[in-house]
């Protein structure tokens, strides 16, 4: 009959860690695609309108958003329960749109600068009187593609 001998100094091989940088790449692509970028922190409560005919923006790049509605509650304190105008991260009155326009405006490229959309994120409560005063700022800094954001309606 045969013997086994064990070796009694015998070491566990180590791990091999060959792989660990295709993991970690992995990983770091996975949260890369599946995480969006919150762009503007709104400052305003915005209950969107409904509607049946919605249509998509083509091109996200070429538009600038304009926020109205009455400031969150953090906010009301400073600013008060009247309804207020947000341009990026900012409280803006009507007067600076024109400004905000401009300015939006010569950062894009030459070529898209005739493409340039203001899409007005309202909330459902804002009265018709600021919209209009939005409007015509608008229409004096050249901004005259605008777009209405709304949520779809749901029909029963």
């Amino acid at each position: 009959m045969a013997t086994i001998r064990r070796k009694g100094n015998k070491e566990v091989p180590a791990i091999s860690t060959a792989s660990l940088p295709d993991i970690i790449f992995m990983l770091l692509f996975f949260f890369m695609v599946s995480t969006s970028m919150k762009e503007v922190t709104y400052k305003v409560d915005i209950h969107a309108p409904e509607a049946t005919e919605l249509q998509s923006l083509e091109k996200k790049s070429l538009v600038r958003y304009v926020y109205v509605g009455e400031p969150k509650k953090e906010f009301k304190g400073k600013y008060g329960s009247e309804t207020r105008i947000q341009l990026d991260d900012a409280f803006a009155d009507v007067s600076q749109l024109e400004e905000y326009v401009v300015r939006e405006r010569e950062a894009m490229n030459e070529n898209d600068q005739n493409l340039l959309t203001i899409s007005i994120k309202a909330d459902r409560d804002t009265k018709m009187g600021i919209i209009t005063d939005i409007k015509q700022a608008l229409r004096r800094a050249y901004a005259l593609k605008v777009n209405y954001a709304a949520t779809k309606r749901v029909e029963y």
